[in-house]
């Protein structure tokens, strides 16, 4: 969970993130991951707590749209903006959207807009509008910037403002179409996204309130809702449409189970812990001071601040009142790796692992990486195991190669542990870098062994 602290930072609106991916490469495939994160710096965050909860989520509505075997794949951005946004097949969710949202059904909500854009291929329709747009803003410029030469042949200045007019008309042309074009997929997003929430039995509440929340924040407070209404354009006969629709077609007054309602507010004092510490915690549960979500942020800011014995025992009550919380034990293996104590946390990880209904890579490499801290030779086999299974079904855990570098080190295997190293930069984005310790680790394998070959097939790349 220390990933957190890589910075929560304000980063840029996702629309002018998925715009500029969008322009720079028209014709190009969707970039992954690694390369999305590269061209950008979007700051991705691995957490397996809110991760799997972001994915129970989504699962539902992806099988409500037909989609749930389309491979597609929930990310979170580390950001306090609020916002949401899909690129691919990712949907890509912001730690803010998380805290923003103070029930489960409204960030499903959110997420069932966002499945509505990828059920309907208008993220590849906006690119052929993209394209048209360009066509148009590139005639007008080119017509008047052939008024504004001739009139400056002709000595005639009016003329030259006049061409000036048209290069910025035709330009506002194409964006008012762009624009028009994105409110129209915004209003059929909505209306899918209704349908999803209907065949999957949530109430429609939850999206109604989120828009009215970032409308009235837009209009009187500036608040961090802005950036969303920037891409998703939320007006009062929009809001009133998917009322009445959500009113018609779900049921309206059911609410979250108990159980989800609590593992949301988990999620979003964990955030709050890791952006600002004990003060947002407190903020944000100031109507629940003594409800677990607050005990949990209460723990996680103990622990950052540096109260490692006081954090372990706010922990081990939280564990008492829920020892089948896999997340409690994860969260205690954490506090006790920083604490340098290697050993104990890989028991808290396999634990919490072992709790786990989600089967996560990250849990799993976890325990692994705990053995490597522990420092014991004799466990860095079982170590190399555990990271490697971890990184089988979550190959972007670039921190996990990190530490397998590092138990390949302790064992003498150099060039193991310079590939580990390089397949780390590769799945981070950094291609560079990982050509460098490919070809390191080339020089000290075995040449057409299977890593030998791995390293090769890192060299034979030539662009990402």
């Amino acid at each position: 969970m220390r990933r957190f602290l890589s910075s929560i930072t304000r980063c840029v609106g996702a629309f002018a993130l998925t715009t500029s991916l969008v322009l720079t490469g028209a014709g190009a495939p969707f970039p992954s991951v690694a390369e999305a994160r590269e061209r950008s710096n979007l700051p991705v965050v691995r957490d397996a707590e809110i991760e799997t909860l972001i994915a129970d989520y989504a699962r539902p509505l992806l099988k409500a749209a037909g989609l749930s075997r389309s491979g597609i794949e929930t990310v979170l951005v580390n950001s306090n903006d609020f916002n949401a946004f899909v690129l691919g097949r990712r949907i890509f969710v912001n730690t803010g959207a998380v805290a923003f949202t103070e029930t489960p059904n409204q960030l499903i909500g959110i997420i069932a807009h966002e499945i509505g854009h990828l059920k309907g291929g208008h993220q590849q329709r906006l690119r052929d509008r993209l394209e048209g747009a360009k066509v148009m803003a590139i005639a007008a410029t080119l017509l008047g910037a052939g008024v504004a030469i001739g009139g400056s042949v002709a000595g005639a200045s009016g003329a030259a403002g006049a061409g000036a007019g048209i290069i910025s008309g035709g330009g506002a042309a194409a964006q008012r179409s762009i624009l028009n074009y994105m409110q129209g997929e915004e209003s059929i997003a909505d209306r899918s996204a209704i349908s999803f929430l209907a065949k999957t039995g949530q109430s429609g509440r939850g999206l109604v309130e989120t828009f009215q929340t970032l409308e009235r924040g837009s209009i009187f407070s500036g608040s961090r809702g802005r950036n969303y209404l920037s891409s998703h354009p939320a007006p009062r006969d929009r809001v009133t449409a998917v009322e009445e629709a959500a009113r018609r077609l779900t049921p309206y007054d059911r609410t979250d189970p108990p159980a989800l309602a609590e593992r949301h507010a988990l999620a979003r004092a964990k955030i709050a812990a890791y952006a600002g510490g004990m003060s947002d915690v407190r903020r944000l549960f100031v109507k629940d001071p003594r409800g677990i979500g607050a005990l949990y942020g209460d723990a996680i800011a103990t622990f950052l601040a540096g109260e490692t014995a006081s954090a372990l025992r706010k922990m081990d009550g939280l564990i008492a009142a829920r020892p089948n919380n896999p997340w409690f034990h994860e969260m205690r293996g954490e506090i006790l790796l920083e604490a340098g104590r290697g050993k104990e946390a890989a028991a808290s990880f396999a634990k919490a692992a072992k709790l786990d209904r989600s089967n996560s890579g990250l849990l799993k490499a976890e325990i692994g990486q705990a053995l490597v801290v522990a420092g014991n030779g004799a466990d860095m086999k079982q170590a190399i195991e555990l990271i490697q299974a971890g990184l089988q079904s979550d190959p972007i855990n670039t921190a996990a190669y990190r530490y397998l570098a590092m138990a390949y080190a302790r064992l003498g295997d150099v060039g193991r542990a310079e590939l580990a190293t390089a397949e780390g930069h590769w799945n981070a984005g950094s291609l560079t870098d990982a050509k460098v310790f490919a070809a390191r680790a080339q020089g000290k394998l075995q040449p057409g062994s299977p890593a030998w070959r791995r390293a090769q097939d890192i060299l034979k790349v030539k662009s990402r």
